[in-house]
């Protein structure tokens, strides 16, 4: 972690660093593209509007923006999970996508996540929420919003910040080798034209129904029983891929 990724976490998971000097240290092979957006119009927008919440004291979430892309460099992409905003409350969002910290209770669709991967690979539910494991091996945990308010889903929404992410999934869809791309309700399934059109055909793409409770089981995609989890293990078999260690 950066030490201004320190500094911010020592705070709790609220963002107090200005943000622009979080982007500006962007990670690695990331960097060009965060960069790029940042002189963009909705770049500068986006980050006019969150100095303006920050200055008006409000609570923003995470402190650690960027960590998705600092626990997994572009080049290293094997499986990407979309979620939508990050967790709007206290303690919860730690810049990865359905991941909670260590210690913190899993929301209700990480539970159903968590419950999923024991159902469909077979082994003991996971206990942690903390998914940084996946990160390291590859599973790009990106929120195509990266900025939330206290208590306010969606509160960052369309704001700019979609510019930027759209960019990261193309980037990744465009880059060598196929990845498994796992798009669990509408918000994320929406970005499956980005995917194949960067991509060509060679990744595979699965949709299901978002794990939240109020759809993970219904029709036509529920997302109990999706497979997700054995299907993105025999596709990385048939590369002759190392298997993802879903077990945490």
């Amino acid at each position: 972690m950066s030490a201004v990724g320190r500094s911010a976490a020592g705070l709790g998971n609220r963002l107090i660093e200005p943000l622009a000097g979080l982007l500006a240290l962007a990670p690695g092979d990331w960097a060009p593209l965060v960069r790029d957006w940042m002189a963009t119009a909705e770049g500068q927008s986006l980050l006019r509007f969150v100095a303006q919440r920050q200055a008006a004291d409000a609570v923003i979430y995470p402190a650690q923006v960027l960590r998705a892309l600092e626990l997994t460099p572009r080049s290293a992409v094997r499986v990407v999970i979309l979620g939508q905003d990050p967790y709007h409350g206290a303690g919860q969002a730690e810049g990865l996508a359905f991941s909670v910290p260590a210690g913190i209770r899993p929301p209700p669709s990480l539970r159903n996540i968590l419950d999923e991967i024991s159902r469909s690979l077979g082994f003991v539910r996971p206990t942690s929420g903390h998914l940084g494991a996946w990160a390291r091996q590859g599973v790009l945990l990106l929120n195509t919003v990266l900025t939330v308010e206290d208590g306010s889903p969606a509160a960052h929404a369309k704001r700019g910040w979609e510019a930027l992410t759209d960019a990261l999934i193309v980037a990744t869809a465009s880059d060598s080798g196929a990845k498994a791309y796992l798009l669990w309700g509408a918000h994320a399934q929406a970005k499956a034209g980005l995917i194949e059109a960067a991509g060509g055909g060679r990744h595979r793409v699965l949709l299901a129904n978002h794990p939240s409770p109020l759809s993970a089981r219904r029709p036509p995609l529920p997302f109990i029983g999706c497979d997700h989890f054995s299907r993105v293990r025999d596709f990385l078999t048939s590369l002759h891929a190392p298997p993802i260690d879903w077990s945490l």
